[in-house]
C-alpha cells in the first residue's frame, strides 16, 4: 500500500494498486460531477437573461473541450504496462494528474459559464 493508495481487497487480502483502474475511476466520477455542475452553471446562467443560444453554444464547446483532456490524461496511464501499473513510484505522478483532472471538472464549468455570461452583457445578447 502506497500513502493509502490502496484500490481494494480480494478475499485473499489486499490488491495490489493499479494506476491505470485508479486513474480511470476517477475520470469517471470526474466527468460525473462537471457534467451535474455544468447543467447547475448553465441553468444558472439561463435564468434571467433574455432567450439566447450562447449557454447552449458554452455548453457544446465545455463538452467538446473536456473529453479530449480527460482522453489524453487515460491514455497516458493506459499505456503503463502491468508492473508499471502496480509500480508505487507512479504515485506522485498519479496525485499530480488526479488534481489536474478534478481541477478541470471543478473549475471549468463555473470558468466558461462566466466567461460566456460576461460575453453575453458585453454583446447584448
Amino acid at each position: 500500500m502506497v500513502e493509502g493508495f490502496r484500490i481494494g481487497r480480494s478475499a485473499g487480502g489486499e490488491r495490489p494498486i493499479d494506476w491505470r483502474k485508479s486513474m480511470s475511476d476517477n475520470i469517471a466520477y470526474a466527468l460525473l460531477v462537471y457534467t451535474a455542475l455544468q447543467i447547475f452553471a448553465t441553468l444558472g446562467a439561463l435564468k434571467g437573461h433574455k432567450s439566447s443560444i450562447l449557454p447552449y453554444f458554452a455548453l457544446v464547446i465545455l463538452v467538446a473541450a473536456i473529453i479530449p483532456a480527460c482522453r489524453r490524461f487515460e491514455q497516458r496511464w493506459n499505456r503503463l504496462t502491468d508492473e508499471q501499473a502496480a509500480d508505487p513510484g507512479y504515485a506522485a505522478a498519479y496525485r499530480r494528474d488526479r488534481l489536474w483532472v478534478w481541477a478541470l471538472a471543478l473549475g471549468l464549468p463555473f470558468a466558461l459559464t462566466a466567461l460566456f455570461t460576461l460575453l453575453s452583457r458585453i454583446l447584448g445578447v
